[in-house]
Parts: C-alpha cells; structure tokens; sequence
C-alpha cells in the first residue's frame, strides 16, 4: 500500500523543524500527517542557529550534496495551509526561505519515492546568523531546547 494511503493529493510538505509533530510551532500545521518517517534522498545541510530574533532555529541549506541525508514527516496541506506556512516562512522576503521540491524516501516502509515541498535558505543568509551549529541529520527535541522566536508585538514563541 501507498505511504500516502488514498490521500487526496493537494500539496505534500516536509517538515523537518519546529512544524513537525511535537516541536513548537506545529500549532501552524493543520495538515494531514502522512504516516512514518522519511528522510531527503539527498544530503542538504541541516544547521541550528540563532539570530537575534530567533534562537535554536533549524535551517535547511539549499546545498545539495553537502550534510546529511535528512529525517523528517510530511503532511498533505490545502491551498490556505500552504500559504499560512509560506507567509511564517517568510517566503519571498529577503531573510525568508524558499519552497523547493524535495525527494524523499520512506525510513520505515518499502522505500517508497515522494516528492515533496519543503522550506529552504539560500547559503548566503548563513552571513546573518550569530551562532551556527551542524550540521545535522536531524531536529531533535534536545536541539530544540530553548526555542525561542519573537516577532516584532508578539510575545515569543517557545517549546511548552
């Protein structure tokens, strides 16, 4: 069977940071989860990093080829959840990422290929970073700790 089990198919995202299951911002994730793990066919730098808005932040380079193959879950999003996700993504602003397709393939299934979304920083925003960590192969609830995200009016976001 299928790792997307009849699914209507709208946008699948790879989450591999605070939207996962679990992490502080999965809140801003109203999708469906796919269900099992899966990780990038290709290896992309996987960093924790902090600015001065934003402590322990994941940020997956766009640098195929270099870090580690990478773990995470993918959800199946409507047309609104993609683009609530892309505005907290800051897609399309200067220090945003960009949505780019992935490859992905099921950890703990028949290695099934997907192709999925997923939220990427250009390398050269690496410059604004204060503290840099990794790279990693995965966004563990210990390199979360201390997660913090504070938008200008807002009180920060942290893990509960």
């Amino acid at each position: 069977m299928s790792a997307l089990g009849g699914f209507i198919m709208s946008a699948l995202i790879f989450v591999y940071g605070t939207l996962k299951q679990g992490f502080p911002n999965f809140h801003l994730n109203p999708g469906q989860r796919v269900p099992g793990q899966f990780r990038t066919i290709d290896a992309l730098p996987l960093y924790v990093v902090q600015l001065p808005h934003e402590d322990r932040a994941p940020w997956l380079m766009q640098a195929p080829g270099q870090g580690h193959q990478v773990i995470g879950q993918v959800f199946q999003v409507d047309d609104a959840t993609l683009r609530s996700m892309d505005r907290f993504e800051e897609v399309g602003q200067p220090t945003g990422y960009v949505r780019c397709e992935v490859r992905l393939e099921a950890i703990d299934a028949s290695g099934e290929v997907l192709r999925a979304q997923a939220y990427l920083k250009p390398v050269e925003q690496m410059r604004d970073c204060l503290a840099v960590e990794g790279p990693f192969a995965e966004y563990t609830l210990e390199l979360c700790e201390g997660y913090r995200l504070v938008w200008p009016g807002q009180p920060p976001t942290e893990p509960g």
